[in-house]
């Protein structure tokens, strides 16, 4: 039994390898507790409160066999990412986090564990394997530390060994028995450079997070961003690296942590925040539906474009955010245009606030316009 055991995981090594993981490890599909606890006491908290989970999801999340009924083992797989920083940024381009640099990149795991997937079918003769790769309800960063896979960072991200934190986490269940490995024995220690980097102070040094305040999470929610967070979210328009960028496992790492590190497209880090707050659903579609940033829609795009132009501070934004506070059909996109004008503070935007301040109908919105008419920015930067 035990050899048969570790043919199982060899055969499922090779497959993850040859698919292009950077790391694979094995563990037990047993219920983990710790994660469910984990979960339930954050949810408590709040700290995921815009998601909507609760201690049914924290449930199903902790035990793999509500995605695969009888699952034994647990096959978690890590596939780096390249991770170049961008150059050139300019006050008009927006910030993308690595990860949606490129096209989505949940089908080309996906297709990577189908591989492993089909090499367990075939060795077994039948069906044995499911897979999953953040589709289904799954603590995948518990299964991934329980199996050695990495670690848990103070910024909640895993961390593997050689690989760092970019990198996207997939698993496969078995229905057969394969050996498993054993967690490493590492931490953080007394290192907290993330937490000391964190813009908005949503890492709290314990290894937890206040997804409230990260923002990641604040350019991915539908509605109003809090407007005492707003400044905070400088010109990330979709995710934020800063965490990860500050982590020593994961600068040591670099694009030279992986030699099958998935290929991402670095044109697509800096996008223009004046095409960006003019999106709509044709070019929305051509551009952003097959990346990781295209589940939420166009309009939480330009949501995010006219928070950034506020905070660029730069008033050849102005013309842009006026005509989006003017003609946008989404008040939430008019909404953040008028904070962005009362950001930058310019006669010319005080005056386009004032226009549309008689005319405007959304409650909401109108609110907006007379907090950001009372509003006053530090400094403003010339447009030459």
């Amino acid at each position: 039994m035990n050899d048969e055991r570790f043919a199982l995981k060899r055969i499922a090594v090779d497959a993850a390898r040859a698919a292009g993981a950077g790391a694979v490890r094995v563990t037990s599909a047993t219920p983990d507790l710790g994660a469910r606890r984990h979960m339930r006491e954050s949810f408590a908290r709040g700290d995921l409160e815009t998601w909507g989970y609760d201690d049914a999801y924290a449930e199903r999340a902790s035990d793999p066999s509500t995605i695969a009924d009888g699952a034994r083992s647990v096959i978690c797989c890590a596939f780096a990412y390249a991770s170049s920083p961008p150059r050139g940024r300019d006050s008009l381009s927006g910030r993308v986090s690595n990860y949606a640099w490129s096209s989505d990149y949940h089908s080309r795991v996906r297709t990577a564990l189908q591989r492993i997937a089909g090499a367990l079918d075939v060795a077994c003769g039948r069906p044995v394997a499911t897979l999953a790769c953040d589709t289904r309800p799954l603590s995948e960063r518990a299964f991934a530390a329980r199996a050695g896979l990495g670690w848990i960072g103070k910024h909640t991200n895993l961390i593997a060994p050689k690989l760092g934190s970019y990198v996207f986490l997939g698993e496969v269940f078995s229905t057969v028995e394969i050996e498993p490995d054993a967690p490493l024995k590492t931490s953080c220690g007394e290192c907290s450079r993330c937490v000391a980097a964190c813009p908005t102070g949503a890492l709290r040094g314990d290894y937890t997070i206040d997804a409230r305040r990260c923002i990641s999470d604040l350019t991915q929610r539908t509605d109003a961003i809090p407007r005492d967070l707003r400044p905070l979210v400088g010109q990330w328009v979709w995710g934020c690296d800063t965490c990860q960028e500050v982590c020593p496992p994961t600068r040591l790492a670099g694009d030279a942590g992986d030699s099958n590190a998935l290929p991402l497209d670095p044109r697509a880090a800096e996008p223009s925040l004046l095409e960006m707050l003019e999106l709509r659903s044709g070019a929305f579609k051509r551009r952003y539906r097959a990346t990781a940033m295209g589940w939420r829609g166009a309009a939480v795009l330009r949501r995010n474009a006219a928070v950034a132009l506020g905070n660029s501070l730069d008033r050849a934004a102005i013309p842009a955010l006026a005509r989006a506070l003017e003609g946008d059909p989404h008040p939430l996109v008019r909404g953040h245009a008028a904070w962005a004008l009362g950001r930058i503070g310019a006669p010319a935007g005080m005056d386009a606030l004032r226009r549309r301040r008689s005319v405007e109908t959304d409650i909401e919105v109108c609110e907006e316009i007379d907090d950001a008419l009372r509003a006053r920015a530090p400094s403003v930067r010339s447009a030459s």
